[in-house]
């Protein structure tokens, strides 16, 4: 007990209670303040009530004495943010020499557990220069996994903690794996196993447990959860693979049988797992599928992620199979199956691997799948996709060159016409068109801006679905997205707070959303399509086409919302609208046949009123 306290406990002025906390705060004792930081008490003044602190963020701070005790708490001076007031330099020494025992020292000062972020905050700007922790922290986070005594989370949010015990590095793997549990927690875990097989090779015995649980795993949650599955049998094959006296047992589940078996889910499972993982899946297909790999493997590049369609390419050209994948991409170009990943693929490899495909079918496949996923209720599937197209500078202007005249002026006019693009994104895209074909700049010319001035012409049905989107949009998606972005800001670090930036991503599309909305809901005048004029083709009238072989189709012109390709209805402002629009019984009129994406000429042989 620090002496003045002692005398004035012998004159009886304090009880022994007061006089044990009082000696808490007594010079040479550390506190630490929660805005302040840690601090050393260099002096006070019973009589006054008086001490004072030297922070870290702030010398000589004078206090009335029962606040210190009170707002500020006790720290062991061996406790690492004790130290940084008086062996700064000794920390610093030591962050170069051992980072690793520098950071266990700092984990267990917390309680044996704290957010990277908590741990940038204690040591940059002081112990680590400031623009150097970064770089720091890479080095350091490889030699805390190497040395085991650290268990390091993949994000930022989660904690650093320290193990318990006294583990070699192979048991601590082991123990991680056994504290593992989920499926994607035993991935975590086995990967590091997998990664450090050397470690085993004398003593494999010690893995059969890890092999058995997951066995039980796997046959418990290959019903729900596939992908998982598929993964962590993935892994278990590479440290079989990697240690020559491991063997499986004869009945355990063998990953070419698995998938065999569930050839029909691995569209859907496959693209949410790790890249290297896929690799390692594809390269089993010959083996799973036989003669029939190729097939099943190209049906699965069409849905699968962009992650997964380069590896299937690669994999494909390695074996030498690209004759293969550019049939397949020919034939789902012309059935329009191709998904957004796959096309972004095509196009990232327009010179290269996809040369051989790349075209105007592209372009039309492009725009074909924007202007569905924007019709279609849910989230937006294809944003990534037309992110590409404004973010690439040379894309559209590749795709155009490769058309005929024609054809470049068609999707000129469908890109003015896309309803996903805002204006500006528009005007952008149609001056790369102009500048690579200047053929289509009559597109953009004062007859365009006239036309975007007319008024829209639409159902009542249409008009009101348009007016639910913008309510539900201001009342519910744009406030539940605000809340998003402010739960998201709350996780910290912006630079790696990948739920934030999807946060803000979204107010993005939604905002744009609720401008188009309200300027189209401001245009649009709302029919019935009674009373149609059926003497040329006009909007609220049905036409029936033939062409030379005999066949006959009939197309409804309706409004500017009211397409239903199914149902042969199309809106007055699409292509296929555009060019019926005015033409009488005995005209002829060119139409893109979308299953060959080929114009074909057709007659018009009766127009009537469309009766709703």
């Amino acid at each position: 007990m620090h002496p003045d306290l002692e005398k004035l406990l012998e004159a009886g002025r304090i009880t022994p209670a007061i006089a044990e906390r009082l000696d808490e705060v007594s010079p040479g004792r550390f506190r630490l303040h929660k805005a302040l930081g840690a601090g050393k008490v260099i002096a006070w003044d019973l009589p006054s009530k008086k001490v004072t602190i030297d922070f870290e963020k702030a010398d000589g701070r004078q206090m009335d004495l029962q606040f210190a005790v009170q707002k500020t708490a006790a720290l062991d001076s061996s406790d690492f943010r004790a130290r940084k007031v008086e062996e700064m330099e000794t920390l610093k020494e030591l962050a170069k020499s051992d980072p690793v025992e520098l950071v266990i020292h700092l984990i267990d000062s917390h309680g044996g557990s704290m957010t990277i972020d908590a741990l940038e905050k204690d040591l940059s700007g002081a112990v680590i220069p400031e623009g150097q922790f970064k770089k720091w922290w890479e080095s350091t986070k490889r030699a805390l996994r190497d040395s085991k005594r650290v268990i390091v989370p993949g994000r930022r949010t989660e904690e650093l903690s320290l193990r318990s015990g006294d583990l070699s590095p192979a048991e601590a793997l082991i123990a991680d794996f056994k504290e593992a549990r989920d499926l994607k927690a035993k991935a975590k875990a086995l990967e590091a196993i997998a990664g450090d097989a050397s470690l085993f090779r004398s003593e494999p015995a010690v893995l059969k447990e890890v092999l058995d649980d997951i066995e039980g795993s796997a046959k418990r949650e290959v019903r729900v959860k596939l992908g998982g599955v598929l993964e962590v049998l993935s892994l278990r094959d590479q440290l079989v693979r990697s240690i020559k006296s491991l063997e499986l047992e004869d009945d355990s589940i063998r990953l070419p049988n698995l998938l065999l078996a569930e050839e029909a889910r691995l569209k859907e499972e496959l693209g949410a797992l790790p890249t290297a993982r896929q690799r390692a899946l594809f390269e089993v297909f010959p083996e799973a599928f036989g003669e029939r790999w190729i097939e099943v493997i190209t049906e699965v590049f069409d849905n699968v992620s962009s992650r997964g369609v380069a590896e299937i390419a690669k994999l494909l050209h390695e074996k030498d199979e690209s004759t293969a994948l550019v049939e397949h991409l020919k034939l789902s170009l012309a059935r329009r199956s191709l998904e957004a990943d796959a096309l972004i693929w095509v196009c990232r490899e327009r010179h290269g691997m996809a040369a051989e495909v790349f075209g105007a079918e592209v372009g039309s496949a492009i725009l074909n799948l924007l202007e569905a996923d924007h019709l279609a209720d849910g989230p937006r599937k294809t944003t990534r996709l037309q992110t590409l197209l404004s973010d690439d500078k040379k894309l559209i202007g590749d795709i155009v060159r490769t058309m005929a005249g024609n054809e470049a002026r068609n999707f000129g006019r469908r890109l003015l016409e896309c309803p996903v693009f805002s204006e500006l994104d528009r005007k952008s895209l149609m001056a790369r068109v102009i500048k690579a074909r200047p053929d289509t700049g009559e597109l953009v010319s004062g007859e365009r801006k006239k036309k975007e001035d007319e008024a829209l012409v639409v159902s009542w049905e249409s008009l009101e679905r348009k007016k639910a989107e913008l309510d539900d949009l201001i009342r519910s998606r744009i406030p539940q997205n605000t809340k998003d972005i402010a739960i998201a800001r709350s996780y910290g670090d912006l630079r790696e707070n990948f739920e934030y930036k999807s946060a803000k991503d979204m107010q993005k599309v939604l905002m744009r959303r609720k401008s188009e909305l309200e300027k189209e809901i401001d245009r649009a005048r709302g029919t019935d399509f009674k009373g149609g004029d059926a003497a040329a083709v006009n909007i609220g009238t049905v036409a029936t086409l033939r062409n030379a072989a005999g066949e006959t189709v009939t197309y409804t012109v309706l409004g500017a919302w009211d397409s239903d390709p199914d149902k042969q209805i199309v809106s007055y402002l699409s292509e296929t609208g555009a060019s019926l629009l005015g033409k009488a019984p005995g005209d002829e009129v060119e139409i893109r046949d979308h299953g060959d994406d080929q114009m074909k000429t057709w007659t018009v042989e009766s127009i009537v009123p469309y009766q709703s």
